[in-house]
């Protein structure tokens, strides 16, 4: 899923056209608003992110994304104006992965999208977590325990992720809840307690994995072997 960030309606329709019609799914979001408001549910593929944008700027959301480590490893193409140098290098040294200067042709961002996500793809074989039959793919997005399915939500996936990247490591409600939720979620830690039980419930035998650190948090107990 390829997410368009850009407050031009007809250029941003165009974006997605051309995306959908060379084989992406896409979506498109009008201002920094919409575009956080989906990261709570979603993760997209790759951002195509305008640099000047209404309220919160597109370098002001690339800072936000690349601070917070639940999306600092999505890759970000800004589009920048033409002749406006310092957005260029400013965003790169942000982080971003590459630019687009306006006005640019489809088929120049298609190939642009193209390169990113094949640099940014970790090599074959690297996007499982494991603890023993328990198994997490990153790409496919499904759990397994002992070979069989497991079916969890989105939060419950990467409250899972989180442990399984870090097994043995403590983290505090706080923690999981800004990593998981976002830090512009409003809502209760308590939230978290709630999911933590039903991913016990779920993961079966491997649930008795997740340990409670009384007065801090949780924590995955490590391999068996």
């Amino acid at each position: 899923m390829i997410w368009c960030v850009e407050d031009d309606a007809s250029i941003r329709d165009i974006e997605i056209y051309t995306l959908q019609s060379t084989g992406f799914t896409a979506q498109g979001f009008a201002d920094g608003a919409a575009f956080f408001e989906a990261l709570q549910t979603q993760m997209p593929e790759l951002v195509l992110l305008d640099v000047m944008l209404p309220g919160e700027s597109g370098v002001d959301i690339l800072k936000r994304l690349k601070a917070s480590p639940r999306t600092c490893q999505i890759p970000v193409i800004m589009a920048t104006a033409k002749g406006m140098e310092y957005d260029k290098i400013q965003s790169l040294d942000l982080g971003a992965d590459d630019y687009l200067v306006k006005p640019f042709g489809m088929m120049e961002m298609v190939s642009r999208i193209k390169a990113v996500l094949r640099r940014c793809r970790p090599a074959a074989g690297q996007r499982l977590l494991q603890l023993d039959g328990l198994v997490l793919n990153l790409d496919e997005r499904t759990v397994t325990a002992d070979g069989e399915r497991v079916q969890l939500t989105y939060k419950e996936f990467e409250i899972l992720r989180l442990f399984l990247s870090h097994p043995g490591m403590v983290f505090t409600r706080d923690q999981l809840f800004a990593d998981v939720w976002g830090a512009d979620y409003v809502g209760e830690t308590r939230t978290v307690d709630m999911h933590i039980r039903t991913l016990r419930q779920k993961l079966g035998r491997y649930g008795e994995r997740i340990q409670t650190v009384r007065n801090v948090g949780y924590r995955m107990e490590g391999s068996s072997q």
